[in-house]
């Protein structure tokens, strides 16, 4: 194979990933991580300090326990997600034991490892959702990259640095063809970016969510 046969054979596989489907199911994951890792950052986390708060007093061991049936109920919903977006088959573990009794059977939960994995999945999709977010903010500069050639002149604004906004003036035809450009070199960037985000995603979920469902 020449050289330049393997360079558009590269192009053609890194441009392909605009029109994979998998792309935009890793991309509805990652939006959604924002709204949920912060929820579980903001309820989890309170539920648990003020647990921990509260510990001398019977309510503080109530409330830590709430928090981490919340935990598994979250688990529950991400493993779906995962299943559903990021192409897993995962089932629930099946490692809470069968207890008589209610004091038992919430015992069961506390011992179970995979409340355990849940808390720290829940704790490791919040830093996702910190990762997503930048995600969104850097989709809105290629966007206004990509949109300079219909809308110019315009002034695409990235941001600050030092308090002072940083702008690209783009008044003339060829800024606004080398800003269409470059916006599309950096979305292929960004979509293969989030491909391996999203897969790191779907690493952490398969070690942690759940175990493989089998077929017999």
């Amino acid at each position: 194979m020449t050289s330049v046969a393997r360079i558009g054979r590269a192009g053609r596989r890194a441009v392909g990933a605009l029109g994979a489907r998998q792309t935009y199911k890793n991309l509805l994951y990652l939006f959604l991580a924002i709204p949920l890792g912060f929820l579980y950052y903001f309820t989890f986390g309170f539920g648990v300090l003020l647990g921990l708060l509260l510990t001398l007093v019977l309510v503080g061991v109530a409330i830590l326990f709430v928090a981490l049936l919340g935990a598994r109920i979250a688990a529950g919903l991400e493993r779906r997600l995962a299943n559903a977006l990021l192409g897993l088959d995962l089932e629930r573990y099946g490692d809470v034991a069968d207890a008589p009794g209610a004091r038992s059977r919430l015992r069961a939960y506390v011992d179970a490892p995979s409340t355990w994995r849940a808390v720290g999945f829940l704790s490791m999709k919040t830093l996702v959702s910190v990762v997503a977010l930048l995600g969104v903010i850097a989709l809105a500069w290629i966007a206004e990259l990509l949109l300079a050639p219909l809308r110019y002149p315009t002034d695409a604004e990235f941001g600050e640095l030092n308090g002072e906004p940083l702008v690209w003036t783009i008044e003339t035809v060829p800024e606004a063809a080398l800003a269409g450009v470059l916006g599309a070199v950096l979305l292929v960037v960004f979509v293969h970016v989030a491909n391996a985000i999203a897969y790191v995603c779907g690493r952490m979920s398969a070690a942690l969510l759940g175990e493989p469902v089998t077929t017999h």
